[in-house]
């Protein structure tokens, strides 16, 4: 095999061959130019015309997810912002959330004026431990926002349990997770309500920004569509009448979003099988690679792939005295310079970004200053499962959406056999970075 292409190696994954045609996202098709075209020259781009595009997606999405009803909003942020609303979360509560995820979900607790607490990650699934949650309930907990991490489900019936013991609502966090199901059902029709993101980078994107939040109950339901534009209730009307029932902004989405994301959700399932064959032909080929641990995904589940996060084990490459942070860097400069582009996805777990550490930006500290809400600081050391996954693991994102990208990914399960095939210069120069790291 040849020498490591850090090392003045030929690369594994030449760069022409991640062209746009193979790794590009979204797809875009003459569907998606047509489809926003003629809603330009249709002059309805709102979601205040009753029988416009807007409406056809959210038909097109409950009925897809089995949900009896959606709403469209203008990013999955919001979506869980209006979903903490209309859910009926208080201003101190606590609204228990991983450890291990973007800091959007968190934000949007925030500008309710609820409290994030946050939970250790199972770390094998790296979505939110049961046992961790139900620790962390006390009697100012309202709600669970379960983050369907990387496109693959929570481990929903011990956390609907939980929630239907404790009277939390259970909110699902599914903007990784377009198509992806548990035990029979799909995402969106897990909990209580539940937001995706249509993020143009997203496994079901629009042109942008744009967001969806289901739910079974129908009252909940009513409650967004009046907190999506200014309070006002539409439903059923011809003309605005201006009147606002609550305080609320406004969180459409445009007709042009929607149109183009009708499109892509013709395509999702076909999209979808082509990415699961091409991705386990990568896992698989991983798989046989000791030290390089990929994910995996319980038989009672299925996973969308919207981001692949794999696990470097120092001992199991021969070398169980490397620091595994070392370890992983060293890796992921060794795969980049392959073509293979790994990168860390969340540097540090949530309760140690700098936001939540100062409580800064927000109306001068709430909702922790609000009266018996909990203002305890956050410890990053209370998450060691989330620690241990972000120091050890590397990821692969967006290159393996296109449905095209089987033969771009077998040159990279080819790298990663290279890189393997040269652990002991990886540990070499772990070793070395650990050494500098040291003396410094």
């Amino acid at each position: 095999m040849s020498g490591l292409a850090m090392f003045g190696g030929p690369r594994a994954v030449p760069a022409e061959l991640a062209s746009e045609e193979h790794v590009g996202w979204p797809v875009v098709t003459d569907a998606e130019r047509a489809a926003v075209v003629d809603v330009l020259d249709s002059g309805r781009f709102t979601s205040n015309q009753q029988a416009g595009e807007v409406q056809a997606l959210e038909r097109e999405w409950a009925e897809y997810v089995g949900a009896p009803h959606c709403a469209a909003v203008v990013n999955g942020t919001a979506a869980i912002e209006l979903a903490l609303a209309a859910a009926g979360i208080e201003a101190g509560a606590e609204v228990l959330m991983p450890a291990l995820s973007f800091i959007a979900g968190a934000v949007a607790a925030v500008h309710r004026l609820a409290v994030p607490v946050f939970v250790d990650v199972d770390p094998v699934t790296f979505t939110m431990d049961p046992e961790a949650t139900r620790a962390a309930v006390t009697p100012r907990t309202q709600a669970i926002l379960a983050v369907h991490l990387h496109g693959l489900p929570c481990e929903m019936d011990a956390l609907r349990a939980l929630a239907a013991e404790r009277g939390l609502v259970l909110i699902e966090d599914a903007a990784q997770a377009h198509g992806a199901t548990y035990r029979g059902r799909r995402t969106g029709a897990l909990g209580d309500v539940a937001t995706f993101s249509l993020n143009v980078v997203k496994n079901l994107p629009t042109c942008g920004e744009g967001g969806l939040v289901t739910t079974g109950d129908a009252d909940l339901h009513r409650r967004l569509l009046r907190y999506r534009q200014f309070g006002e209730d539409l439903q059923g009307r011809r003309r605005r009448d201006y009147l606002s029932h609550v305080l609320a902004g406004n969180a459409k989405i445009s007709a042009v979003q929607a149109a183009f994301t009708r499109c892509q959700l013709a395509r999702l399932e076909e999209y979808r099988r082509a990415r699961e064959r091409n991705v386990e032909s990568l896992l698989g080929r991983l798989r046989e690679l000791p030290g390089f641990v990929p994910p995996s995904c319980p038989p009672d589940r299925t996973h969308a792939w919207h981001i692949i996060r794999f696990r470097l084990d120092p001992a199991a490459l021969d070398h169980p005295d490397l620091a595994p942070g070392a370890l992983r860097a060293v890796a992921e400069r060794a795969l980049r310079a392959e073509g293979v582009p790994v990168m860390r996805y969340q540097t540090l777990p949530l309760p140690e970004q700098p936001a939540f550490r100062s409580r800064d930006g927000f109306a001068g500290g709430y909702p922790w200053r609000l009266p018996g809400a909990c203002s305890a600081p956050y410890r990053p050391e209370d998450y060691p499962r989330t620690l241990a996954v972000i120091e050890d693991s590397l990821t692969l994102q967006r290159w393996h959406l296109n449905p095209a990208a089987g033969s771009v990914l077998r040159r990279c399960a080819d790298a990663f056999e290279k890189v393997w095939e040269h652990r002991d210069e990886l540990a070499a120069a772990a070793r070395a970075m650990d050494d500098r790291q040291a003396i410094s």
